[in-house]
Order: structure tokens, then C-alpha cells, then sequence
């Protein structure tokens, strides 16, 4: 028998119990819609901090007062704002202090780990990819094997799930890694799917990729605050992320990327090198030859842009207050009440069969689900919309939903479901 129940009460009564129920009032929640809104797509943007507000307003006092002193002389100088952060980024992904600096943004942060680390030579030129991968590690992808000379066709190999399967088979990456052997030089894999929700095995992709002589990165964007990393433990040798999804840092904000220790104190690993990843004890002689600092903030180009960094910051207190494994618990339990709500809908309706295609294995997901609407499309989205859900509707017919454990209730997965099975046409 289910430990849950389809009912108002059971959902009320969980939302009682849990230990993260405060932190909902930490954020707002939207209320443009005519109704209640049930936001469930942190997985694209996630909501703001109530605290947000405060900590940019900061910065801008400091500006007003100080100008240019403010880098030296604000209450968190401009300088050297961006530490500020890495111990709180570090925790989450599960890295030290030296390998991880919050810059620049996702995309423009993979390239500049891909122009150190995917370093083609002689027969060892392929790069391996999940497919489906998101269309900006697509187009990341194929512009460095260009930018190298080479063809898409001859230097990216896809892995897609087997003929009628939705997701990847984790012995079926290892065998291709296996497989490309002395010809493979980087595996470069999304963390999570964001299409499926699925969520990979670093570690052991990492192993692998390690034995035949490759080097190994994640795209992080649907893993980072969403799941417990271990990117050191893992040793990765590296990783990118963005903070508007489930780290809750603002549209379009600052990202993160992680160097293992083992590459940092590299001299001569090439980078594409910037003024603000030069030596800090030197930067103001104003050298004509780039002296790394000895962390990844080395891989920073251009000073920190203040205001966004401010409004991750905001973000990172409060996942620092929570704690990963915290968020962690709640998640399993939202998502498995999710899955049950859904399941429950599908069985009791005549005119829809709901497919699941997110893995059941917690292990192997983390706040997403994925849906398959069976005998229903856009139609069946747009009603809900209608309704007050924030969704995201995924060609050909997936809507992707993804409960957040800091800000959504047990009722708000009990409203969705009901929402859902009165939109069934």
C-alpha cells in the first residue's frame, strides 16, 4: 500500500511536518495569474529570494556613495567580490575553494574549459556527447571541433537511448567510451538531461573516460542545487553551471565552473587568458605576460559583474542555511508524491495514459519529471496553464514539471494534480 494519499488533507498534514515549509516565505511567489499559481518550473527559472532586493540594493548604495572606491572601499569591495561566493558554490558541487570561481555565463564558461581541456591531436580528435543534448552544447560542441578543423561528422559521437527506450543506459555510455578508446579526447556529457530528467553517473563516466585517456566535463545546469555533487571526490576534470534555475540567481545570472585541483596549478595548460585571472599580487603592475592564479579563477577573463553576483549571493545564503543534503530529502519526497499524483490521474482517466519517462530510481533523477501525455497534446498544457500551472511544454508532446523542495508545498503537487485531471478534454 502507498505510503501517500490523493487527498487535500495528506497534503496538507505533509506540508505541517516539513522542515523546509518556512523557507516557502523566503520567496516570492508569482501572482500575475488570475488564480493561484502552482510554479513548478524552477528547472528553467527560478524564483526570487525575498532577501534578493536587499543584497543588490547594497551594492548600489555603495555606488552611489563610493564610485570607482567602491572596489576597494565598498562594504563588500567590488575587487574581490566574487570569493565571496566560492565557498558557498564550492559546497554545493562538492569541490574546494580553489576549484571553483563563480564568472562570466554557461556557455562562454564551457568554452573556456573546452579551449583548455578538449586539446585534439593525431588519431585522438572525437568528442562524446549525450544525444539530445541541449541545442547551446550542441552549438558549443560543434564550433570548437571547427574552430580545430574539424568536421562535425568525424569528431562528435552521440549516444541516444536504444530503439524504443526514452533514456540512456549506463552501460551503453561506458561501452561507447570503451568502444572510441584511444580515439575519444573528451567526454562532455549534461550532468542531468533536461529533456528526460535524467540523471547521470559521473563518477563512473568520469572512470571510464579517464581510462582510455580522455578528459572528462559535465554541464551542470540541470544538477547544480537540484543534487548532491561530488565533483572532487568524482575527479572531474571539469564543470560548468548556470544560477537562474534552481539556484535562484536572477534571469540570465552569473554561472559557475569548476577546475579539479589537479589541472589549476597548470601553467601550461592552454587557456584563453583575461586581465582578472591574472596573479592578484601582481594585476595592477599591469605585465605584459599572463601569470595564472594558481585556482580556477585563472579561467576569468574580465572583472566581476557586481550587481548579479550580488543577487546570486542572495541565493547561496540561503542553500548555505538549508544544506544540500536537507534539500536533498525534501526533493525525493516531493517528486515521489508527484510521481504518485500523476500515476493516480492516469489510472482514473479513460482518455489519457500519462507515461513517466523521468527514471523511478531516485539515484537517477532529481526534482523533474518528465511526462508523456498519451492521447492528449498541447491542448491538454495550455488548459492547465489556464488554470495557474507554470509549466514547460516540450516539442513533441512532453511537459516537463519540477517541484522544488525550497519553495513548493505538498499541496501545490495535490492542486496540480487536480488541475490536471479537470484539463483532460
Amino acid at each position: 500500500m502507498s505510503k501517500y494519499q490523493n487527498t487535500l488533507a495528506f497534503a496538507q498534514e505533509k506540508d505541517q511536518n516539513d522542515p523546509l515549509r518556512k523557507w516557502r516565505d523566503e520567496f516570492y511567489i508569482p501572482d500575475f495569474h488570475e488564480k493561484p499559481v502552482v510554479y513548478f518550473t524552477g528547472n528553467s527559472l527560478g524564483l526570487q529570494p525575498k532577501r534578493t532586493q536587499s543584497y543588490i540594493q547594497q551594492e548600489l548604495n555603495d555606488w552611489a556613495k563610493w564610485g570607482v572606491e567602491g572596489h576597494f572601499d565598498a562594504k563588500n569591495p567590488w575587487f574581490s567580490y566574487h570569493e565571496i561566493l566560492t565557498e558557498k558554490a564550492a559546497k554545493i558541487v562538492g569541490a574546494s575553494n580553489k576549484e571553483v570561481v563563480i564568472t562570466h555565463s554557461l556557455t562562454t564558461n564551457l568554452h573556456l574549459l573546452m579551449a583548455s581541456f578538449y586539446q585534439p591531436k593525431g588519431k585522438r580528435i572525437k568528442i562524446l556527447c549525450e544525444g539530445k543534448a541541449f541545442p547551446s552544447d550542441q552549438y558549443a560542441l560543434q564550433s570548437q571541433v571547427k574552430f580545430h578543423g574539424y568536421s562535425i561528422d568525424e569528431a562528435i559521437v552521440e549516444i541516444f537511448p536504444r530503439e524504443g527506450e526514452h533514456l540512456l543506459r549506463h552501460e551503453d555510455i561506458i561501452s561507447k567510451i570503451n568502444e572510441l578508446g584511444n580515439e575519444l579526447a573528451m567526454v562532455m556529457i549534461g550532468g542531468m538531461n533536461y529533456y528526460t530528467g535524467q540523471l547521470f553517473d559521473m563518477k563512473t563516466i568520469t572512470e571510464a573516460g579517464h581510462k582510455v585517456g580522455a578528459k572528462v566535463g559535465f554541464d551542470l545546469a540541470h544538477a547544480a542545487g537540484n543534487v548532491e555533487l561530488s565533483l572532487h571526490d568524482w575527479n572531474v576534470d571539469f564543470a560548468a553551471w548556470c544560477t537562474y534555475k534552481y539556484l535562484n540567481s536572477s534571469p540570465g545570472g552569473v554561472a559557475g565552473l569548476f577546475v579539479h585541483e589537479k589541472h589549476v596549478t597548470n601553467d601550461d595548460l592552454p587557456r584563453f587568458a583575461g586581465w582578472w585571472g591574472h596573479d592578484k599580487a601582481t594585476r595592477f603592475k599591469m605585465q605584459p605576460e599572463f601569470q595564472p592564479i594558481q585556482t580556477a579563477e585563472s579561467w576569468q577573463l574580465s572583472n566581476a559583474p557586481v550587481l548579479g553576483m550580488a543577487a546570486h549571493n542572495a541565493s547561496l545564503d540561503i542553500f548555505n542555511e538549508v544544506g544540500m543534503q536537507t534539500i536533498s530529502k525534501k526533493r525525493d519526497d516531493l517528486t515521489a508524491y508527484l510521481e504518485f499524483v500523476i500515476n493516480e490521474v492516469s489510472n482514473g482517466s479513460d482518455n489519457a495514459n500519462f507515461e513517466i519517462i523521468t527514471p523511478k530510481n531516485p539515484k537517477e533523477r532529481g526534482s523533474q519529471l518528465s511526462i508523456l501525455a498519451h492521447g492528449q497534446g498541447k491542448d491538454l498544457f495550455d488548459a492547465m496553464t489556464k488554470e495557474g500551472v507554470i509549466a514547460d511544454w516540450r516539442e513533441p508532446n512532453v511537459i516537463r514539471i519540477a517541484p522544488v523542495p525550497l519553495y513548493n508545498s505538498f499541496e501545490d503537487v495535490y492542486r496540480f494534480g487536480e488541475i490536471l485531471k479537470n484539463s483532460i478534454s
